[in-house]
């Protein structure tokens, strides 16, 4: 800690401008950021590294965000928001399914056959987070943001065309309700990671795994599958993210310094995060596409096959909320009508 020095006499106006300097640099704040990706994914570069060089520039220097890539604090990646809840990492950033049944409200994005695309389903995450969410599931942090990747899809060894060629396939499920799915359509869902895929797949542990094209790069997926099943409309699933901050830290700092956090957080953000996911898949596609992989798109007929056989996801996912004391029905009523509301401004 800074000591503060008294100034007599004749320097008494030097002592002040030495004591406001000295006061400047007391409320300087270093903020930890963690994460589980590796710090060129594009998530870390293209969202989490630009929120905190606004939040440091619109602190005036105040403001410092040091950034932990690939778990570098310590832990797995499910431990993220115990990590922010106790101190350990003053933000973090993670898929709320890390955590499953802890923050069921989410789920109702996660069901199959629910997004249309990334800004629209963010924007009405945000909305349903601030109304249902804020003050109850998520009351032991702040949150800054909530956002889902862009559609989900299937990446295997070998083709999937029908729900059919999943069958005895050992397939990574991206979280709770994805495994349901998984299982529904007759492959083996196996809890994993992201960081962990490129190795259960170069060992044979996964088949393929399920994620959205923009992180199949930075994890090598094109390298080591060959087929890439996608859907037209809405998408086979979607995760949600948060990027969530210690409470008691973010109750510390200046009005100011919570004004530089304010200002780049919440919904403009969140829409901006999952979208910048969603606009990095056509080019991890195109890659794909290059590297000589086939991918399958599936038309609106084929699509509604699957999401046909979906329909007991929702079923149990409605029952399980029940038992919660949830009313899952109204959830998925809103969150419907939301995303529809809001899919036309959004879309390219």
């Amino acid at each position: 800690m800074t000591t503060r020095r008294k100034l007599l006499g004749a320097a008494g106006a030097a002592a002040i401008a030495t004591l406001c300097a000295t006061q400047a640099f007391a409320d300087n704040v270093t903020l930890k950021m963690h994460q589980f990706l590796p710090a060129q994914a594009n998530v870390p570069k293209l969202i989490l590294d630009v929120w905190a060089d606004k939040v440091e520039a619109a602190s005036g220097g105040e403001i410092t965000i040091d950034h932990y890539p690939s778990m570098q604090l310590g832990g797995k990646p499910p431990e993220l928001m115990d990590q922010a809840i106790d101190g350990v990492a003053d933000i973090v950033w993670t898929v709320v399914g890390y955590t499953p049944g802890r923050y069921p409200s989410t789920e109702v994005f996660e069901l199959p056959f629910m997004m249309t695309n990334a800004r629209a389903t963010s924007h009405a995450l945000w909305e349903m987070f601030d109304r249902h969410m804020k003050d109850t599931e998520f009351k032991d942090v702040k949150i800054l943001g909530t956002w889902v990747h862009g559609p989900g899809l299937i990446h295997t060894s070998d083709p999937v065309e029908t729900p059919g060629d999943l069958q005895g396939m050992k397939i990574r499920g991206g979280g709770r309700l994805a495994n349901s799915l998984l299982t529904q359509l007759g492959a083996t869902p196996v809890g994993m990671p992201v960081p962990a895929i490129p190795e259960g797949l170069s060992k044979g542990v996964i088949d393929g795994t399920t994620i959205p094209w923009e992180v199949t790069t930075a994890l090598k997926v094109p390298e080591l599958v060959e087929n890439h099943t996608e859907f037209t409309g809405k998408a086979l699933y979607s995760l949600t993210f948060v990027l969530a901050m210690n409470k008691e830290k973010y109750e510390s700092l200046s009005d100011a310094q919570k004004k530089a956090i304010d200002d780049n957080s919440g919904l403009e953000f969140s829409v901006f995060a999952g979208g910048v996911q969603e606009d990095s898949d056509g080019p991890a596609r195109e890659f794909a596409l290059d590297n000589g992989n086939n991918v399958i798109t599936l038309d609106q007929d084929q699509t509604t096959e699957w999401r046909n056989l979906s329909q007991p996801v929702y079923d149990t996912w409605l029952a399980d909320m029940a038992e919660k004391g949830i009313d899952g029905q109204g959830l998925l009523e809103e969150a419907t009508y939301l995303i529809e509301k809001y899919t036309p401004q959004y879309v390219k």
